[in-house]
């Protein structure tokens, strides 16, 4: 946003300041409005201090004090709240304020923030809006608990409100007040010292990567422009619902959101957009005259692995299951990247692998993969997801998120909360759209998913600084004691 010069964009028409008004209000924007409230706190003439939010005292119902120059009073306007003058205490006619707030906004030209287009007056009031809900549901989080110190600094840009949040190694070594949650990074905290603060009293938001999350691993110390803020449990643990199994389950995820949702799908599939990565080369060749299945690696370690398993016992056992359930199909096994790269557990020899597979393919791209092969398996890797965007089969060996709305076929045992049957669109829409959450690489503002999709899709992400550097080179060294181990 920016003073008005030339005019860009038609500003709004008196006659339509009504409506205008309607979406502020609704939005609760204008003001500092990612600032503190302070109710009652007014100046000699009424109004609010600008360093903080005024939508609370406009809020609390009481008539608002104030000039017609003051924000707070068009503000109070647009809510339709009563403004009294100062110096008699008679109200203002709300046209004459609603005019004063067609003259303030329509001396302003109004751009997206993260392409530097012009956009409409409505289009930024929405924007705003986004921006607020987020900051309104980080000021209940009172320390971050369990985030590694290279992680920390575009943590505190995804919680921020007003200020950046406090971080602390354990939940034991801080003390939230009763309105307060402390958030945590659930693999990073133990289950004991989870169920501790529980036991106290305390309130537990979980924080976890979400389903587009950079251009290289996590493991390599990648930072992550998207994440998850979960109030409920955890998407990967299905013992319990999450934030997105609600979303899943109860939200009306109308044809609006769903019509967004398919174009997400369409410029994913055809960028090659996954996790950890966007476009790939060239898959590898394989048999055209046979059935082609993809089985997706996990990392032994992970939590969705080992709260999501079901019944198998490991990646040995799952890939027997897939051999049994595709007796003459041509079984591609992929490993985990993390794996291969040497920087997590669950390395699967490959004698014993090709037991039941025909190939091992470790630095085949997966985007692909999933686009030559007929179906793919999992546990509860991510991978089945990314396959469904793509139009392929997938079976379920575990309780991933994706599992149980009637768009894989799932081999596990059901979860009975799981009963809704879903279109992918309605899939997508909650899982990349309303429940995560994003960061522009570039102007390190909170964007929706496209904008992420977008940078992806042309190679606007940060390079590896020397800590990636030296991640990478510490998987290679692990690599080759493993390789040394295994020659002995």
């Amino acid at each position: 946003m920016r003073e008005r010069g030339r005019t860009t964009l038609p500003a709004p028409h008196s006659d339509d300041i009504g409506a205008v008004a309607i979406k502020i209000a609704e939005a609760r924007v204008g003001g500092s409005f990612w600032q503190s409230a302070c109710i009652g706190d007014q100046r000699s003439h009424g109004a609010t201090p600008t360093r903080l939010d005024p939508w609370p005292q406009i809020e609390a119902g009481a008539p608002i004090l104030a000039h017609t120059d003051d924000e707070i009073a068009l503000l109070a306007a647009a809510a339709g709240r009563a403004v009294l003058r100062p110096d008699d205490r008679q109200p203002y006619a709300r046209e004459t304020l609603l005019d004063a707030l067609h003259l303030r906004l329509a001396s302003f030209d109004y751009f997206d923030p993260w392409t530097a287009q012009p956009i409409t007056l409505l289009k930024w009031i929405e924007i705003l809006g986004e921006w607020r809900r987020i900051i309104d549901r980080n000021r209940e989080i009172a320390f971050v608990c369990g985030v590694t110190a290279w992680k920390r600094e575009v943590l505190g840009k995804f919680l921020w409100a007003g200020r950046v949040p406090k971080f602390a190694r354990r939940p034991s070594k801080v003390s939230p007040s009763a309105e307060q949650a402390i958030a945590i990074w659930p693999s990073r905290v133990k289950w004991a010292v989870r169920q501790q603060v529980r036991a106290s009293g305390g309130r537990l938001i979980q924080i976890e990567d979400g389903f587009i999350r950079s251009a290289g691993l996590g493991a390599r110390l990648t930072l992550p422009f998207s994440i998850v803020v979960d109030r409920t449990g955890i998407y990967y643990d299905p013992r319990t619902t999450s934030d997105l199994e609600h979303l899943l389950a109860n939200d009306e995820l109308g044809p609006e959101i769903c019509a967004r949702a398919a174009k997400l799908i369409e410029f994913i599939g055809m960028h090659g957009i996954t996790k950890y990565a966007a476009g790939s080369s060239t898959g590898p060749d394989l048999p055209s005259s046979v059935r082609k299945v993809l089985v997706a690696g996990q990392v032994a370690d992970d939590r969705s692995v080992s709260l999501g398993c079901a019944a198998v016992t490991g990646p040995l056992d799952l890939l027997r299951r897939v051999r049994e359930v595709e007796p003459d199909a041509f079984i591609i096994f992929k490993p985990h990247p993390d794996v291969v790269a040497g920087l997590r557990l669950g390395h699967v020899p490959s004698f014993e692998a090709l037991r039941y597979v025909d190939q091992i393919l470790p630095h085949a791209p997966i985007d692909a993969l999933l686009a030559q092969v007929d179906a793919v398996h999992v546990l509860s890797s991510q991978t089945g997801f990314e396959a469904l965007l793509r139009g392929r089969e997938v079976f379920t060996h575990g309780h991933p998120f994706y599992a149980g709305w009637g768009l894989t076929r799932d081999l596990a045992s059901p979860i009975e909360r799981r009963r809704r049957k879903l279109t992918l669109e309605q899939l997508v829409a909650a899982t990349l759209i309303l429940y995560p959450r994003y960061l522009d690489p570039v102007t390190r503002l909170p964007c929706p998913p496209e904008i992420l999709a977008q940078r992806l899709s042309t190679g606007c992400m940060p390079r590896p600084g020397i800590l990636q550097k030296l991640r990478m080179l510490q998987g290679h060294l692990r690599l080759a004691r493993q390789a040394l181990v295994n020659a002995c």
